[in-house]
């Protein structure tokens, strides 16, 4: 099958990385391609943080992570990268947050996750910088695993300005590893782990309440997703074996 509107498309092979790494952590800054933390050659977290520069094709070694950690998410926002939970050289999940200044290339530490997880799955919302009087910039940290391998229903909003994070009712759901996307005033939540789930479930910023949406047709696990438009694509993953399911859910314009 071709690719329309005439388009070519084409992989292009950019220079491996220094650093041997699983489950890193990655973010795209204004040309560049962070790859921070992650399990090295010996399963254990890394402290390591590398960026590369998409022009230049070269890889440059940042300021090392102050947590080791693998499995953690991050969030751009503007000139620094924030970097939000995650698994330590015990297998247990951290609280810490942190954020790495680019044009000062150094670390800060901020405000940590009011429950260490890993898993966690983050939404930013609006501009940056925030402007005065407005949400923008505000990070939301949604489930992940705790330290007792329960996944979580937990739901934070982190606030930059303040540097604190906040509480807002929890999932209906618990879980890890979801999948979010932000369309218009709402956060749409696809349950993945820690089993099959069909559960769909979106939260109102304007309204701070949670609603449950038709279940997935095929409940899975370990699943891909993306959002094309206004469409919630679920793609794969695991059911009562491997999946072949594609599925998408059709999103409305609302609070």
């Amino acid at each position: 099958m071709s690719a329309g509107g005439g388009r070519a498309f084409a992989w292009q092979v950019f220079p491996p990385m220094p650093t041997c790494r699983v489950y890193g952590t990655v973010a795209h800054q204004d040309g560049h391609l962070l790859v921070l933390g992650g399990c090295g050659r010996a399963g254990l977290p890394l402290d390591t943080a590398e960026t590369l520069d998409m022009a230049s094709h070269t890889w440059l070694a940042l300021a090392p992570l102050p947590t080791a950690r693998a499995g953690a998410a991050a969030v751009v926002l503007g000139k620094q990268v924030l970097v939000v939970g995650g698994v330590d050289e015990v297998q247990s999940p951290v609280a810490a947050v942190e954020a790495f200044l680019m044009d000062e290339g150094r670390w800060e530490r901020r405000a940590t996750l009011p429950q260490a997880a890993m898993g966690v799955a983050t939404v930013e919302r609006g501009e940056w910088p925030p402007k005065e009087g407005t949400s923008d910039g505000m990070v939301y940290a949604l489930g992940g695993m705790g330290p007792d391998t329960a996944p979580q229903a937990q739901v934070r909003v982190y606030e930059p300005r303040r540097d604190c994070w906040l509480s807002l009712p929890s999932m209906p759901t618990p879980c890890y590893g979801a999948s979010t996307f932000l369309h218009g005033n709402k956060i749409y939540v696809l349950g993945n782990q820690p089993c099959p789930l069909g559960s769909v479930e979106s939260f109102s910023l304007a309204r701070r309440r949670w609603e449950a949406l038709p279940a997935m047709p095929t409940a899975r696990c370990s699943c891909s997703s993306l959002q094309a438009g206004p469409r919630l694509f679920v793609i794969g993953g695991v059911a009562q074996g491997p999946s072949q399911a594609v599925e998408a859910l059709c999103l409305r314009d609302g609070v």
